[in-house]
């Protein structure tokens, strides 16, 4: 049996990577309503969290799939829906 990634699983690789772009922001900040905007990141440091949470839960996600995307919960959730 092959085990099924947890929405909050998702929310840990993009916290993790958010975290390693952004080494000023307190973990403690990052939740699921907060924007990346919010905790500081500009759009390549956006750009980077999006494309090493795709690689470490080896995804390929079409970027135009992210761009309504408003807080780190849309960014969850777009992967979440590609992992299953």
């Amino acid at each position: 049996m092959t085990h099924r990634i947890t929405k909050e699983e998702v929310f840990e690789v993009v916290k993790r990577n958010i975290l390693e772009i952004l080494p000023d922001v307190a973990p403690d900040t990052v939740s699921l309503d907060r924007s990346l905007v919010d905790l500081g990141a500009n759009s390549v440091d956006r750009m980077e969290v999006v494309t090493l949470s795709m690689e470490a839960l080896d995804l390929k996600i079409p970027l135009m799939s992210f761009a309504r995307v408003d807080n780190i919960e849309g960014l969850v959730a777009v992967l979440f829906e590609h992992v299953r």
